[in-house]
């Protein structure tokens, strides 16, 4: 039986079922009849809201388990037809104007983040039906609202209260529609393409991202920002990070602190690094822990620290706590991967400072998805600078001593944090490795040398240095064996190599070349 409808149309279908049984009785009470389907429509009548389900309106039952109960030309030219324009061809074929669609989509996403799903159950949540509606009403929102966010019920029933639904709203709620299902396939196309480990750049890509927090403000006062994520977030990703305490984060402090983090999980062992203005200023390796790893690395430029990032690649304990809050340097950011509960009783009455916590597991992972930078009109969209394991080639006539070999390693990682050109010079001490002035950011990279060697703040003399890409010239290695510099890592590469081993080799200095260039613009 088909059933004929006198009042206006609203139809719902629902998966978050927040707040819509409130929503359906202002409806009512505003002069709507109520279509409805499956488990919105059983949810309503229970509640005693007067619902025709969406099969007796279109004389055709639900069928398929569900799968086809809205793909229906009654469904459809009610939502699209223009009613100035369509009004006698929807009479012929029996069709009413819905005025009002409110549908949220299955709960996909939450689906795939609760784990041991396979694919069918996973494809099973992928919704067809609700999308289409969405779109439709969408459209055409010069005649229909559409609702997907249950906290827009209630500025619907308010308009309903007075005038009617606005042009104004129902533009925004259709723009919000359209991000809303754009949004979804774009989070089932990157959880597909994680499970068929498809890496490649494809031809066409979107990219699923939730406002997750907003931000003070951006870059400078004037600028607005918010923080957006991954709403699948797995490996390093900042959607996983969580604020344990301190003042709301602004942009730069994010931008900071996931370079402090790229940087601190370059350390093979007990790290601490010290960023600021996303560069290390400071950085220390240490086998006995994290104290001595921060002492190291903030004594590598204790000016430049001040309001900077502190990072660490273990979790932090109070002993470590107590060594930050004895240096009396105020930071703006401490990131681990885990406080103890002494040491966030100590950490407490820091009230403005930001501390994050990071899981666990942060330093089995990689970076979720790929690196991807904001240009005028468009993206650049890289894989991510990973290196396998490290491999160099000796190519001076001598060859790194054990303790050279440990600090060039260590040099080399960080040297990948450094903004291009990048020059690190690091050192052994007090049986750890630390940084020890740093060249970052400029146009040549004999500057980048003269600049590091200028921040140094320990003995230059018995240093490493390493560098992103090669020497194009011997100018540089010629500044740095000057002041003490023994050791270099770099690519190689360079036409005018030969010219720079020589350099080295008459310093009595060693060199080896990796092969890999790193650098980071």
């Amino acid at each position: 039986m088909v059933v004929v409808m006198a009042n206006r149309l609203a139809l719902l279908s629902v998966s978050d079922k927040t707040g819509i049984v409130e929503f359906a009785q202002g409806l009512v009470a505003s002069g709507y009849q109520i279509l409805s389907t499956g488990g919105t429509g059983r949810i309503l009548k229970e509640s005693g809201v007067p619902v025709t389900k969406v099969g007796e309106y279109t004389g055709h039952p639900e069928i398929m388990q569900g799968r086809v109960k809205t793909l229906h030309p009654k469904v459809h030219g009610g939502i699209l037809g223009l009613r100035d324009e369509h009004g006698a061809e929807a009479e012929m074929h029996g069709i009413e104007w819905i005025d009002l669609v409110a549908v949220n989509l299955y709960p996909f996403e939450s689906t795939v983040q609760s784990g041991g799903r396979s694919m069918a159950e996973a494809m099973e949540q992928v919704d067809i039906g609700g999308p289409t509606m969405v779109r439709a009403a969408a459209k055409n929102h010069k005649h229909v609202s559409v609702v997907v966010d249950p906290s827009d019920y209630g500025r619907v029933l308010s308009e309903l209260e007075t005038d009617g639904i606005s042009a104004a709203l129902r533009n925004e709620l259709a723009l919000k529609a359209f991000r809303h299902t754009a949004a979804y396939d774009s989070v089932i196309a990157n959880w597909l393409a994680r499970e068929l480990e498809r890496q490649d750049l494809p031809e066409e890509s979107a990219i699923a991202l939730r406002k997750t927090q907003a931000l003070r403000y951006g870059e400078n006062p004037h600028q607005q920002a918010a923080l957006y994520a991954d709403p699948l977030p797995t490996g390093r990703s900042v959607g996983r990070i969580h604020q344990l305490q301190g003042k709301k984060l602004s942009f730069n402090n994010l931008a900071d602190m996931d370079a402090a983090l790229r940087a601190v999980f370059e350390i093979e062992g007990p790290g601490c690094v010290v960023l600021k203005h996303m560069n290390p200023c400071g950085g220390a390796e240490h086998s006995e822990g994290l104290v001595p790893a921060f002492e190291l690395a903030l004594a590598g430029d204790p000016v430049s620290a001040f309001g900077g990032i502190v990072a660490f690649n273990r979790p932090v304990d109070a002993e470590t706590v107590r060594a930050i809050r004895k240096s009396r340097t105020f930071f703006e950011v401490l990131a681990a991967p885990g406080f103890s509960e002494e040491a966030r009783s100590l950490l407490a009455p820091r009230e403005k400072l930001r501390v994050m916590e990071l899981p666990e597991d942060w330093a089995q992972c990689s970076p979720q998805g790929t690196d991807a930078r904001r240009v005028q009109g468009g993206w650049l969209i890289q894989d991510w600078d990973h290196e396998g394991p490290m491999d160099w080639s000796v190519a001076s006539e001598r060859n790194p001593s054990a303790g050279e070999s440990g600090c060039l390693r260590f040099a080399w990682r960080l040297s990948r944090a450094v903004k291009s050109n990048a020059i690190v010079l690091a050192r052994e001490v007090n049986g750890g490795f630390a940084l020890n002035g740093v060249g970052a950011g400029q146009m040549s990279r004999v500057d980048s040398v003269k600049l590091a060697v200028s921040k140094a703040t320990q003995e230059i003399a018995g240093s490493v240095l390493a560098s992103d890409a090669f020497f194009p010239f011997p100018d540089g290695v010629e500044v740095a064996l000057k002041a003490g510099v023994t050791a270099f890592i770099q690519p190689g590469g360079s036409i005018r190599d030969s010219d720079v081993l020589s350099a080295v080799n008459g310093a009595g200095a060693t060199m080896v070349f990796t092969g890999a260039r790193h650098f980071r613009h």
